[in-house]
């Protein structure tokens, strides 16, 4: 049996006005309940219902205020759905917009924010609206799962990093990222403990010993093979080279 609602709009022809905003505005309502039930059970909606669900009901001209707007109540499930099917899509504004539509009553919000979908879904609107301070509020007072960690870490640190930028009016290097990173570690709410390592893998490091023995001073041409041989960018192949030169002058000095 086909469950997903209906994506006709049908609209009665030889009304007044009134009559008409009524019935657009009811199958405005009828659309938007069908959108939440195809969104919910994993089925595609129509251009229409979507519109419908945001409060786009593509009505020339604004609805008298005689008509106020349906009130469409989804359940925390629904949301949950809508969430992540805009989250998969990108669509970051239409997200908000439909994050800005959902209630703010105690008991509605803590019925959505059982929902990790939901609640990641006000990080990265906030993330994308500049609101770091929300974002930050949202990501250590709740904990999230270990499949959300690494766009949540993301985000913690490029907002870090956006603000130190701003701070200092200019562009942050390697050694300032860093230091933004240890100021301001990733709460546990998203991160499970496990230390990264930011160290190149043996075949890495045997490959750049290799060429290092043929040739000390890559020239630019050579340090891009290097790099797209280890997967390197050329940057971090210049750095090896600079770094295992100054070991190897500081060696050969305590060396005499």
């Amino acid at each position: 049996m086909d469950l997903r609602c209906s994506n006709k709009l049908a609209v009665p022809v030889g009304l007044s006005p009134t009559q008409s905003v009524k019935s657009v505005t009811a199958a405005a309502a009828a659309a938007a309940t069908a959108a939440a039930f195809n969104f919910a059970n994993g089925f595609p909606a129509s251009a229409f219902q979507t519109s419908a669900m945001f409060g786009l009901y593509g009505l020339e001209g604004p609805i008298p205020a005689m008509l106020p707007l349906p009130t469409l109540h989804f359940t925390p499930h629904q949301v949950a759905k809508v969430c992540e099917t805009l989250e998969e899509s990108g669509d970051i504004e239409r997200l908000g917009r439909f994050l800005w539509s959902l209630p703010v009553n105690p008991s509605a919000c803590e019925a959505l924010n059982k929902h990790e979908s939901v609640i990641r879904a006000r990080a990265l609107v906030s993330f994308h609206t500049g609101n770091f301070r929300d974002l930050y509020h949202i990501l250590e007072h709740h904990k999230f799962t270990k499949e959300s960690h690494a766009k949540l870490q993301a985000m913690w640190l490029e907002a870090h990093y956006q603000e130190a930028e701003k701070l200092r009016g200019r562009p942050l290097g390697p050694v300032d990222k860093y230091r933004v990173r240890k100021k301001y570690p990733l709460p546990r709410t998203i991160w499970d403990g496990e230390q990264k390592t930011h160290c190149f893998k043996e075949r890495t490091r045997n490959l750049l010993r290799e060429w290092y023995l043929q040739d000390p001073y890559p020239n630019p041409t050579k340090k891009r093979e290097l790099a797209q041989a280890t997967g390197l960018t050329p940057t971090q192949v210049g750095n090896w080279f600079k770094n295992r030169r100054q070991r190897d002058r500081a060696a050969a000095t305590k060396n005499r």
